[in-house]
Formats: structure tokens, C-alpha cells, sequence
């Protein structure tokens, strides 16, 4: 049964989703900085987290559909991997409004659980070296703590080297 919380970040759609597929999640909330830009080392710094284990969630168009890449927020997205990854030729980031718009979360609030469409997604397979992970909640200041295979579970995911340091 999915551990939820009572304070605001309950009831997102990626709480949501975990409940009904049974997952097993914990809920970790922190005072978001308005005035931070980079969201995954943010929730790290807060949540006293190594940042390896906290990822952020991207989304990207390989060629024409949107796809999720979940890569270590102290790294970045090869799309070229993510490419090979997928069987497509060529990955480019997805504009930022249509990610809102597809996914139903605002930019730095993405969770790769519970999307408006769900997109094929591929988790950076650094993930597979903890036992739990951390990715977006739902909203800025809202993360989710969950295991690899969980994550990959929920989102139809697969594991691939999509992400550089």
C-alpha cells in the first residue's frame, strides 16, 4: 500500500497513480525557493539528499513523438543516447509549454508518474545503483522517494546510459 502524506503534496496526479498501481512511495515536502532555477539540486540541497540519487524528469521529441528521459539532476540528457535508446534517429528538447501541456505539471514540477499522456520513457541507468530514488512529486517542492524498479514499473520505463555527467 502506497504511503501518502496529509500536508499539501498528497493527492497529486503521481500520488495518484502510485496509489492505484499499489506502489510503494514516500512523500518528502520542502520549502521551494521562488527564486531557485535549477529545481533538482534545489530538492537535493533541501532534502540533505546526495544529488545522484535525486533525477530530474525531461521531456524530448525523437522524431515527432514526445518521450520522458529521467536522468541525475547533476548531470544532463544525452539525446543521442536517448535516440539509440528509443530506435529513433534523432531526440531534440521538447519545448518547455508543450511539456506542460502533455504532461499536466509545470516546468520544475514535472513527475514522470502520472503524465496527462503517457510517453515512453527511459530512466538513466544510474538509478539501478540505490535502492530508492527521488523524482518530482508533482510540483515544485514535492519529490517522491521511490526504488528504480518502481519508477520503471509506473512509467512503462526501460534502463539505458542517457545521461552525462
Amino acid at each position: 500500500m502506497a504511503k501518502k502524506t496529509s500536508e499539501s503534496g498528497a493527492g497529486t496526479p503521481a500520488t495518484v497513480a502510485l496509489g492505484q498501481a499499489g506502489i510503494h512511495f514516500t512523500p518528502h515536502l520542502y520549502q521551494h525557493d521562488a527564486a531557485a532555477t535549477n529545481f533538482g539540486l534545489e530538492a537535493a540541497e533541501k532534502l540533505e539528499l546526495d544529488p545522484d540519487r535525486v533525477f530530474k524528469t525531461l521531456l524530448a521529441d525523437a522524431d515527432g513523438q514526445l518521450v520522458v528521459g529521467i536522468v541525475p539532476v547533476t548531470g544532463t540528457l544525452d539525446l543521442k543516447a536517448l535516440a539509440l535508446a528509443l530506435g529513433a534517429k534523432k531526440a531534440v528538447m521538447a519545448d518547455p509549454k508543450l511539456a506542460e501541456r502533455k504532461t499536466g505539471y509545470v516546468v520544475g514540477g514535472i513527475s514522470p508518474i502520472g503524465q496527462k499522456n503517457a510517453h515512453p520513457t527511459v530512466i538513466d541507468e544510474s538509478a539501478i545503483l540505490f535502492d530508492t530514488v527521488f523524482v518530482s512529486g508533482g510540483r515544485r517542492g514535492f519529490d517522491i522517494e521511490l526504488s528504480p524498479d518502481d519508477l520503471a514499473t509506473v512509467t512503462s520505463g526501460s534502463f539505458a546510459p542517457i545521461g552525462r555527467p
